[in-house]
């Protein structure tokens, strides 16, 4: 009997080569996605494509975040286009406050409702956009609670947090992606919601560097000018 797992699916590179790879380590997966008041869903578009191409379930959770700090939810506040510099130096606005912590809750949460021992997250620590609640203490710290303050964790069997690209590069993460046979070509990594990916904000360009250095050519379309 496979074993159950939860893989938080955003519709991404990273969460979809993530999914890849829990169906590889003969997972049954049950994918879990979020509409929180980002400014564009069409992540959830691709989340439920890549759904579709793998036959998983999928649940979908209404949280609303708008009021939350960042350019992701508010309107008012741009999201950074071009930033200079090493893109991990400084926590950006792109970060939402705690939603790795109340992703992961909620993820847990089904987890233990559907008798799944394990929560796979596409975290990265190496190319990533400098969020606190991409790095591995942070996830050690998380199964620590997870073992202290759930049915699961008191009764000895603690749902397990699965972070399988956590030291990979983006570079990696596509090799990984193209081996494991992901869908890649059906994902969103773009901040913005155009109807191309601009390829100017952080996960754009983490992306398109990414391909680059993997010798791939990302195969979602860009903005004219963007040289891929």
């Amino acid at each position: 009997m496979r074993p159950k797992a939860v893989v938080l699916l955003s519709g991404g590179l990273d969460s979809t080569t993530t999914l890849a790879q829990a169906i590889a380590d003969g997972c049954e997966p049950t994918a879990i996605s979020f509409r929180y008041g980002q400014k564009h869903t069409k992540e959830l578009v691709s989340a439920e494509n890549v759904c579709k191409h793998y036959g998983v379930a999928h649940v979908v959770i209404d949280l609303n975040l708008s009021s939350f700090r960042s350019a992701l939810t508010r309107k008012d506040i741009d999201v950074p286009m071009d930033r200079e510099g090493k893109l991990d130096e400084d926590i950006p606005i792109t970060y939402v406050p705690a939603r790795n912590i109340v992703f992961l809750s909620i993820a847990a949460g089904l987890a233990e409702s559907i008798d799944a021992d394990r929560v796979y997250i596409g975290a990265n620590a190496v190319d990533y956009s400098g969020y606190p609640d991409d790095r591995p203490d942070f996830f050690k710290a998380y199964e620590e609670m997870l073992a202290k303050g759930t049915k699961a964790g008191v009764e000895g069997h603690p749902v397990k947090i699965m972070t399988p690209l956590l030291y990979l590069s983006k570079a990696d993460i596509v090799r990984l992606g193209k081996e494991l046979k992901a869908p890649l070509e059906l994902t969103w990594s773009c901040y913005n919601g155009g109807e191309k990916a601009c390829g100017h904000c952080d996960s754009c360009r983490l992306r398109l560097e990414g391909f680059r250095q993997a010798g791939y050519k990302d195969e979602i379309p860009y903005e004219d000018g963007v040289v891929q």
